[in-house]
Protein backbone atom coordinates (compact mmCIF):
# COMPACT_ATOMS: atom_id res chain seq x y z
CA UNK A 1 0.00 0.00 0.00
CA UNK A 2 1.25 3.45 -0.79
CA UNK A 3 2.96 5.72 1.96
CA UNK A 4 -0.48 8.20 2.06
CA UNK A 5 -2.62 5.56 2.98
CA UNK A 6 -0.70 3.89 5.22
CA UNK A 7 -0.11 4.11 9.31
CA UNK A 8 2.94 3.24 10.30
CA UNK A 9 1.91 0.44 13.46
CA UNK A 10 0.31 -1.41 10.75
CA UNK A 11 2.47 -1.27 7.81
CA UNK A 12 5.62 -2.47 9.92
CA UNK A 13 3.97 -5.75 10.37
CA UNK A 14 4.73 -6.32 6.65
CA UNK A 15 8.10 -4.96 6.45
CA UNK A 16 11.06 -7.79 5.32
CA UNK A 17 12.52 -6.93 8.83
CA UNK A 18 9.20 -7.87 10.73
CA UNK A 19 8.98 -10.97 8.93
CA UNK A 20 12.30 -12.28 9.15
CA UNK A 21 12.57 -11.92 12.60
CA UNK A 22 9.06 -14.12 12.79
CA UNK A 23 10.92 -16.35 10.74
CA UNK A 24 14.16 -16.62 12.91
CA UNK A 25 12.40 -16.96 15.78
CA UNK A 26 9.89 -19.89 14.57
CA UNK A 27 12.76 -21.66 13.66
CA UNK A 28 15.06 -20.69 16.98
CA UNK A 29 12.23 -22.25 19.10
CA UNK A 30 11.69 -25.80 17.24
CA UNK A 31 15.68 -26.27 17.42
CA UNK A 32 15.36 -25.98 21.07
CA UNK A 33 12.86 -28.31 21.52
CA UNK A 34 14.31 -30.71 19.53
CA UNK A 35 17.80 -30.04 21.40
CA UNK A 36 15.37 -30.85 24.24
CA UNK A 37 14.67 -34.16 22.46
CA UNK A 38 18.29 -34.75 21.86
CA UNK A 39 17.44 -34.90 18.07
CA UNK A 40 20.27 -31.73 17.96
CA UNK A 41 23.02 -31.31 20.14
CA UNK A 42 21.82 -28.47 23.08
CA UNK A 43 25.03 -26.29 21.67
CA UNK A 44 23.10 -25.76 18.02
CA UNK A 45 20.26 -24.74 19.33
CA UNK A 46 22.48 -22.10 21.77
CA UNK A 47 24.37 -20.89 19.21
CA UNK A 48 20.50 -20.62 16.79
CA UNK A 49 19.44 -18.56 19.63
CA UNK A 50 22.68 -15.98 20.80
CA UNK A 51 24.04 -15.72 17.32
CA UNK A 52 20.94 -16.17 14.97
CA UNK A 53 20.36 -13.19 12.71
CA UNK A 54 20.25 -12.29 8.75
CA UNK A 55 20.79 -9.91 6.38
CA UNK A 56 17.71 -8.22 4.08
CA UNK A 57 20.24 -7.46 1.29
CA UNK A 58 21.89 -10.49 1.40
CA UNK A 59 18.69 -12.40 1.29
CA UNK A 60 17.52 -10.34 -1.86
CA UNK A 61 20.76 -11.27 -3.31
CA UNK A 62 20.43 -15.14 -2.67
CA UNK A 63 17.06 -15.45 -3.39
CA UNK A 64 18.17 -13.71 -6.90
CA UNK A 65 20.05 -16.87 -7.68
CA UNK A 66 18.16 -19.43 -6.00
CA UNK A 67 14.24 -18.54 -6.89
CA UNK A 68 13.56 -19.38 -2.95
CA UNK A 69 12.85 -16.97 -0.30
CA UNK A 70 13.38 -19.69 2.44
CA UNK A 71 16.65 -21.38 0.92
CA UNK A 72 17.57 -17.87 0.69
CA UNK A 73 17.26 -16.72 4.23
CA UNK A 74 18.26 -19.81 5.94
CA UNK A 75 21.57 -19.40 3.79
CA UNK A 76 21.97 -15.44 5.42
CA UNK A 77 21.04 -17.31 9.04
CA UNK A 78 24.05 -20.04 8.27
CA UNK A 79 26.70 -17.37 6.90
CA UNK A 80 25.95 -15.82 10.83
CA UNK A 81 26.02 -19.14 13.06
CA UNK A 82 28.27 -21.28 11.40
CA UNK A 83 28.53 -24.98 11.26
CA UNK A 84 25.38 -25.54 13.81
CA UNK A 85 23.70 -24.23 10.57
CA UNK A 86 22.72 -27.73 9.06
CA UNK A 87 20.55 -28.58 12.49
CA UNK A 88 18.46 -25.36 11.54
CA UNK A 89 15.26 -26.49 9.81
CA UNK A 90 15.76 -29.94 10.72
CA UNK A 91 12.49 -31.73 9.40
CA UNK A 92 10.65 -28.92 8.47
CA UNK A 93 9.24 -27.43 5.45
CA UNK A 94 8.66 -23.83 4.12
CA UNK A 95 5.48 -23.49 4.53
CA UNK A 96 6.14 -24.63 8.09
CA UNK A 97 8.03 -21.31 8.51
CA UNK A 98 5.87 -19.06 6.38
CA UNK A 99 2.36 -20.13 7.10
CA UNK A 100 2.97 -19.67 10.78
CA UNK A 101 4.63 -16.76 10.28
CA UNK A 102 1.65 -15.68 8.41
CA UNK A 103 -0.57 -16.38 11.26
CA UNK A 104 1.43 -14.36 13.56
CA UNK A 105 1.21 -10.90 11.40
CA UNK A 106 -2.62 -11.62 10.92
CA UNK A 107 -2.89 -11.92 14.35
CA UNK A 108 -0.63 -8.95 15.09
CA UNK A 109 -3.05 -7.21 12.15
CA UNK A 110 -5.94 -8.14 13.96
CA UNK A 111 -4.82 -7.02 17.15
CA UNK A 112 -4.58 -3.48 15.72
CA UNK A 113 -7.35 -3.52 14.04
CA UNK A 114 -9.78 -4.15 16.80
CA UNK A 115 -7.96 -1.11 18.75
CA UNK A 116 -8.84 0.63 15.45
CA UNK A 117 -12.77 -0.77 16.14
CA UNK A 118 -12.84 0.34 19.69
CA UNK A 119 -12.00 3.71 18.31
CA UNK A 120 -15.02 3.78 16.10
CA UNK A 121 -17.18 2.40 18.94
CA UNK A 122 -16.43 5.28 21.39
CA UNK A 123 -16.43 8.27 18.81
CA UNK A 124 -20.32 6.59 17.73
CA UNK A 125 -21.14 5.92 21.21
CA UNK A 126 -20.28 9.65 22.22
CA UNK A 127 -21.94 11.86 19.13
CA UNK A 128 -25.12 9.09 19.68
CA UNK A 129 -25.62 10.22 22.97
CA UNK A 130 -25.22 13.64 22.02
CA UNK A 131 -27.83 13.56 19.12
CA UNK A 132 -30.24 11.07 20.68
CA UNK A 133 -33.17 13.72 20.97
CA UNK A 134 -31.63 15.59 17.93
CA UNK A 135 -34.80 15.18 15.76
CA UNK A 136 -34.20 14.20 11.60
CA UNK A 137 -36.09 12.59 8.72
CA UNK A 138 -35.68 8.61 8.40
CA UNK A 139 -35.63 7.75 4.75
CA UNK A 140 -36.23 5.07 2.67
CA UNK A 141 -35.27 5.16 -1.00
CA UNK A 142 -34.21 8.23 -0.55
CA UNK A 143 -37.72 9.75 -0.03
CA UNK A 144 -38.68 10.95 3.50
CA UNK A 145 -40.09 8.53 5.57
CA UNK A 146 -40.96 9.18 9.01
CA UNK A 147 -39.08 11.19 12.07
CA UNK A 148 -36.24 9.67 13.54
CA UNK A 149 -33.05 10.94 15.96
CA UNK A 150 -29.73 11.71 14.62
CA UNK A 151 -28.76 9.62 18.03
CA UNK A 152 -30.58 6.85 16.62
CA UNK A 153 -29.16 6.68 13.21
CA UNK A 154 -25.53 6.40 15.09
CA UNK A 155 -27.02 4.00 17.42
CA UNK A 156 -27.38 1.45 14.55
CA UNK A 157 -24.25 2.03 12.90
CA UNK A 158 -22.64 1.79 16.33
CA UNK A 159 -24.41 -1.74 17.00
CA UNK A 160 -22.89 -2.08 13.13
CA UNK A 161 -19.17 -1.75 15.05
CA UNK A 162 -19.85 -3.52 17.62
CA UNK A 163 -20.73 -6.64 16.02
CA UNK A 164 -18.07 -6.46 13.67
CA UNK A 165 -15.62 -6.31 16.82
CA UNK A 166 -17.00 -9.46 18.11
CA UNK A 167 -16.32 -11.00 14.55
CA UNK A 168 -12.85 -10.19 14.49
CA UNK A 169 -12.30 -11.33 18.01
CA UNK A 170 -13.09 -14.79 16.45
CA UNK A 171 -11.26 -14.61 13.19
CA UNK A 172 -8.57 -13.54 15.18
CA UNK A 173 -8.80 -16.78 17.11
CA UNK A 174 -9.29 -19.18 13.68
CA UNK A 175 -6.61 -18.04 12.32
CA UNK A 176 -3.78 -18.13 15.14
CA UNK A 177 -2.79 -21.27 13.73
CA UNK A 178 0.67 -23.04 13.68
CA UNK A 179 1.77 -26.03 11.48
CA UNK A 180 5.10 -27.58 12.07
CA UNK A 181 4.06 -31.43 10.50
CA UNK A 182 6.45 -31.56 7.88
CA UNK A 183 6.38 -32.52 3.71
CA UNK A 184 2.74 -33.17 3.43
CA UNK A 185 1.89 -32.48 6.83
CA UNK A 186 2.62 -36.28 8.09
CA UNK A 187 5.09 -35.53 11.10
CA UNK A 188 7.76 -38.16 9.53
CA UNK A 189 10.78 -35.79 9.67
CA UNK A 190 9.34 -33.79 13.29
CA UNK A 191 8.19 -34.61 16.04
CA UNK A 192 4.90 -33.19 16.91
CA UNK A 193 5.85 -31.72 20.18
CA UNK A 194 8.02 -29.82 18.33
CA UNK A 195 4.90 -27.82 16.75
CA UNK A 196 3.18 -27.88 20.16
CA UNK A 197 6.14 -26.07 21.66
CA UNK A 198 6.34 -23.66 18.74
CA UNK A 199 3.06 -22.91 19.21
CA UNK A 200 2.76 -22.59 22.99
CA UNK A 201 5.54 -19.94 22.98
CA UNK A 202 4.05 -18.11 20.13
CA UNK A 203 0.47 -18.27 21.69
CA UNK A 204 -0.76 -19.99 19.10
CA UNK A 205 -2.87 -23.12 18.23
CA UNK A 206 -1.47 -26.37 16.34
CA UNK A 207 -3.45 -26.99 13.17
CA UNK A 208 -5.66 -30.02 13.23
CA UNK A 209 -4.54 -31.34 10.06
CA UNK A 210 -2.03 -29.12 8.00
CA UNK A 211 -1.76 -30.93 4.68
CA UNK A 212 1.73 -29.07 4.56
CA UNK A 213 -0.02 -25.41 4.12
CA UNK A 214 -2.39 -24.15 6.92
CA UNK A 215 -5.81 -25.06 5.20
CA UNK A 216 -7.23 -21.64 3.68
CA UNK A 217 -10.84 -21.75 4.78
CA UNK A 218 -9.24 -19.58 8.13
CA UNK A 219 -7.59 -17.31 5.88
CA UNK A 220 -10.58 -16.57 3.99
CA UNK A 221 -12.77 -16.56 6.64
CA UNK A 222 -10.69 -13.88 8.14
CA UNK A 223 -10.78 -11.71 5.01
CA UNK A 224 -13.96 -11.85 4.60
CA UNK A 225 -14.86 -10.66 8.12
CA UNK A 226 -12.42 -7.56 6.80
CA UNK A 227 -14.50 -6.99 3.58
CA UNK A 228 -18.09 -7.10 5.66
CA UNK A 229 -16.12 -4.37 8.15
CA UNK A 230 -15.52 -2.11 5.00
CA UNK A 231 -19.33 -2.49 3.57
CA UNK A 232 -20.26 -0.92 7.10
CA UNK A 233 -17.35 1.67 6.87
CA UNK A 234 -18.62 2.45 3.27
CA UNK A 235 -22.30 2.52 4.42
CA UNK A 236 -21.61 5.31 7.09
CA UNK A 237 -19.33 6.73 4.87
CA UNK A 238 -22.21 7.30 2.19
CA UNK A 239 -24.41 8.12 5.10
CA UNK A 240 -22.50 10.84 5.57
CA UNK A 241 -22.23 12.42 2.00
CA UNK A 242 -25.66 12.26 1.26
CA UNK A 243 -26.26 14.29 4.33
CA UNK A 244 -24.14 16.63 3.52
CA UNK A 245 -25.05 17.28 0.35
CA UNK A 246 -26.05 21.10 -0.28
CA UNK A 247 -29.60 20.30 -0.46
CA UNK A 248 -29.37 18.44 2.09
CA UNK A 249 -26.79 19.68 4.84
CA UNK A 250 -28.04 17.83 8.00
CA UNK A 251 -24.17 17.21 9.06
CA UNK A 252 -21.14 18.28 7.17
CA UNK A 253 -17.24 16.69 7.33
CA UNK A 254 -15.16 19.27 9.20
CA UNK A 255 -13.27 21.70 7.27
CA UNK A 256 -9.97 23.13 8.57
CA UNK A 257 -9.70 27.14 8.77
CA UNK A 258 -6.78 26.42 6.32
CA UNK A 259 -8.27 23.59 4.63
CA UNK A 260 -9.29 24.42 0.61
CA UNK A 261 -11.61 22.15 -0.92
CA UNK A 262 -11.19 23.09 -4.78
CA UNK A 263 -8.97 24.33 -7.49
CA UNK A 264 -11.25 26.16 -8.81
CA UNK A 265 -14.47 27.04 -7.00
CA UNK A 266 -12.97 28.85 -3.47
CA UNK A 267 -16.76 27.89 -1.95
CA UNK A 268 -16.35 24.46 -2.05
CA UNK A 269 -16.72 22.33 1.42
CA UNK A 270 -16.47 18.66 -0.40
CA UNK A 271 -16.98 15.05 2.22
CA UNK A 272 -12.96 14.02 0.77
CA UNK A 273 -12.62 12.09 3.75
CA UNK A 274 -16.13 9.83 3.69
CA UNK A 275 -15.24 10.17 -0.36
CA UNK A 276 -11.91 8.35 0.36
CA UNK A 277 -13.37 5.91 2.79
CA UNK A 278 -15.85 4.79 -0.05
CA UNK A 279 -12.53 4.15 -2.19
CA UNK A 280 -10.87 2.64 0.40
CA UNK A 281 -13.74 -0.15 1.29
CA UNK A 282 -13.19 -0.88 -2.43
CA UNK A 283 -10.11 -1.80 -1.56
CA UNK A 284 -10.44 -3.59 0.97
CA UNK A 285 -13.62 -5.91 -0.17
CA UNK A 286 -11.16 -6.86 -3.51
CA UNK A 287 -9.43 -8.98 -0.95
CA UNK A 288 -12.38 -11.54 -0.37
CA UNK A 289 -12.85 -13.37 -3.43
CA UNK A 290 -9.27 -14.38 -3.98
CA UNK A 291 -9.13 -14.99 -0.16
CA UNK A 292 -12.28 -17.34 -0.99
CA UNK A 293 -10.37 -18.90 -3.98
CA UNK A 294 -7.44 -19.70 -2.22
CA UNK A 295 -9.15 -22.79 -0.81
CA UNK A 296 -9.12 -24.74 -3.04
CA UNK A 297 -5.31 -25.95 -3.61
CA UNK A 298 -4.34 -28.94 -5.22
CA UNK A 299 -3.58 -32.13 -3.00
CA UNK A 300 -1.44 -31.42 -0.16
CA UNK A 301 -0.34 -27.69 -1.43
CA UNK A 302 0.64 -25.92 -4.24
CA UNK A 303 1.37 -21.90 -4.08
CA UNK A 304 -1.24 -20.75 -6.35
CA UNK A 305 -2.27 -18.89 -3.38
CA UNK A 306 1.32 -17.45 -2.54
CA UNK A 307 1.13 -14.43 -4.89
CA UNK A 308 -2.37 -13.29 -4.05
CA UNK A 309 -1.87 -13.87 -0.14
CA UNK A 310 1.80 -11.59 -0.80
CA UNK A 311 -0.16 -8.74 -2.07
CA UNK A 312 -4.03 -8.47 -0.02
CA UNK A 313 -2.23 -9.28 3.12
CA UNK A 314 -0.39 -5.90 3.35
CA UNK A 315 -3.20 -3.94 1.05
CA UNK A 316 -6.09 -4.87 2.48
CA UNK A 317 -5.00 -4.83 6.33
CA UNK A 318 -3.29 -1.61 6.25
CA UNK A 319 -6.08 -0.09 4.38
CA UNK A 320 -8.45 -1.08 6.82
CA UNK A 321 -5.91 0.39 9.36
CA UNK A 322 -6.19 3.48 7.41
CA UNK A 323 -9.75 3.38 6.54
CA UNK A 324 -11.07 2.50 10.54
CA UNK A 325 -8.88 5.58 11.86
CA UNK A 326 -9.80 7.94 9.41
CA UNK A 327 -13.67 6.90 10.35
CA UNK A 328 -13.31 7.75 13.32
CA UNK A 329 -11.89 11.21 12.92
CA UNK A 330 -14.91 12.03 10.81
CA UNK A 331 -17.53 11.09 13.60
CA UNK A 332 -15.66 12.59 16.52
CA UNK A 333 -14.93 16.03 14.57
CA UNK A 334 -18.42 15.45 12.65
CA UNK A 335 -20.56 18.87 12.12
CA UNK A 336 -24.43 18.51 12.90
CA UNK A 337 -27.18 21.07 12.09
CA UNK A 338 -29.94 20.22 14.51
CA UNK A 339 -31.96 23.38 12.71
CA UNK A 340 -31.71 22.12 9.19
CA UNK A 341 -32.38 18.69 10.06
CA UNK A 342 -35.95 20.21 11.58
CA UNK A 343 -36.41 22.58 8.24
CA UNK A 344 -36.01 19.02 6.26
CA UNK A 345 -38.00 16.99 8.54
CA UNK A 346 -40.49 19.76 7.54
CA UNK A 347 -40.46 20.70 4.00
CA UNK A 348 -43.32 17.69 3.13
CA UNK A 349 -45.84 19.96 5.23
CA UNK A 350 -46.57 17.01 7.82
CA UNK A 351 -47.07 14.09 4.86
CA UNK A 352 -44.48 12.18 7.26
CA UNK A 353 -47.12 11.87 9.43
CA UNK A 354 -49.26 9.37 7.15
CA UNK A 355 -48.79 5.74 8.55
CA UNK A 356 -50.43 7.52 11.65
CA UNK A 357 -53.67 8.58 10.08
CA UNK A 358 -53.74 5.58 7.72
CA UNK A 359 -53.33 3.78 11.52
CA UNK A 360 -56.09 6.00 13.47
CA UNK A 361 -58.60 5.88 10.72
CA UNK A 362 -58.36 1.72 10.65
CA UNK A 363 -58.53 2.10 14.19
CA UNK A 364 -61.79 3.61 13.86
CA UNK A 365 -63.83 0.68 11.89
CA UNK A 366 -62.48 1.87 8.22
CA UNK A 367 -60.80 -1.22 6.52
CA UNK A 368 -57.22 -0.65 5.68
CA UNK A 369 -57.53 -0.04 1.77
CA UNK A 370 -60.33 2.32 2.31
CA UNK A 371 -58.09 4.43 4.73
CA UNK A 372 -55.30 3.40 2.60
CA UNK A 373 -56.70 5.46 -0.43
CA UNK A 374 -58.78 8.28 1.81
CA UNK A 375 -54.67 8.91 3.31
CA UNK A 376 -53.29 8.68 0.17
CA UNK A 377 -55.71 10.73 -2.01
CA UNK A 378 -54.89 13.48 0.28
CA UNK A 379 -51.19 12.95 0.55
CA UNK A 380 -51.12 13.44 -3.15
CA UNK A 381 -52.85 17.01 -3.17
CA UNK A 382 -49.99 18.24 -0.95
CA UNK A 383 -47.49 16.53 -3.19
CA UNK A 384 -49.34 18.03 -6.37
CA UNK A 385 -49.46 21.72 -4.27
CA UNK A 386 -45.99 21.72 -3.71
CA UNK A 387 -45.80 23.11 -0.60
CA UNK A 388 -49.46 25.62 -0.67
CA UNK A 389 -50.98 23.33 1.55
CA UNK A 390 -50.40 21.09 4.45
CA UNK A 391 -51.42 17.57 4.96
CA UNK A 392 -53.40 18.26 8.30
CA UNK A 393 -55.26 20.85 6.28
CA UNK A 394 -55.95 18.70 3.53
CA UNK A 395 -57.36 15.57 6.14
CA UNK A 396 -59.16 18.33 7.97
CA UNK A 397 -61.22 19.12 4.59
CA UNK A 398 -61.82 15.22 3.74
CA UNK A 399 -65.67 14.46 5.09
CA UNK A 400 -63.92 10.80 5.07
CA UNK A 401 -61.61 11.92 7.94
CA UNK A 402 -63.52 14.33 10.45
CA UNK A 403 -66.45 11.52 10.06
CA UNK A 404 -63.85 9.11 12.26
CA UNK A 405 -61.29 11.78 13.54
CA UNK A 406 -61.97 15.23 15.24
CA UNK A 407 -59.55 18.28 14.83
CA UNK A 408 -58.15 16.90 18.61
CA UNK A 409 -57.27 13.62 17.42
CA UNK A 410 -55.82 14.78 14.06
CA UNK A 411 -53.79 17.30 16.78
CA UNK A 412 -52.66 15.05 19.08
CA UNK A 413 -51.15 12.34 15.73
CA UNK A 414 -49.05 15.30 14.60
CA UNK A 415 -46.90 15.24 17.20
CA UNK A 416 -43.14 14.21 16.77
CA UNK A 417 -42.78 13.02 20.27
CA UNK A 418 -44.98 9.97 19.45
CA UNK A 419 -41.71 9.14 17.14
CA UNK A 420 -39.16 8.98 19.69
CA UNK A 421 -41.07 7.99 23.04
CA UNK A 422 -38.73 4.78 22.63
CA UNK A 423 -35.57 6.29 21.14
CA UNK A 424 -33.93 5.35 25.49
CA UNK A 425 -34.93 2.03 25.76
CA UNK A 426 -33.54 1.75 21.70
CA UNK A 427 -30.26 3.28 22.81
CA UNK A 428 -29.79 1.87 26.55
CA UNK A 429 -30.36 -1.73 24.33
CA UNK A 430 -27.54 -0.65 21.54
CA UNK A 431 -24.95 1.27 23.46
CA UNK A 432 -24.81 -0.98 26.44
Amino acid sequence: MIPRYSRKEMASIFEPENKFKIWLEIETLALEKMAQLDIVPQSAARTLREKGAFDIDRINEIEAEVKHDVIAFLTSVAEHIGEDSRYVHQGMTSSDVVDTCFSVQLKQAANILIKDLDKVLNALKKRAEEHRNTLCIGRSHGIHGEPTTFGLKLAGHYAAFKRHRERLVRAREEISICTISGAVGTYATINPSVEAHVAQAMRLKPETVATQVIPRDRHATFFVTIGVIASSIENLAIEIRHLQRTEVREVEEYFDTKQKGSSAMPHKRNPIGSENLTGQARIIRAAVIPALENVALWHERDISHSSVERTILPDALISADYALNRLAGIIDKLLVYPDTMIENLEKMNGLVFSQAVLLALTQADISREDAYLIVQRNAMKVWEEKGKMSFKDALLSDSDVTEKLDKGKLESIFNYKNYTQHIDSILQRALN
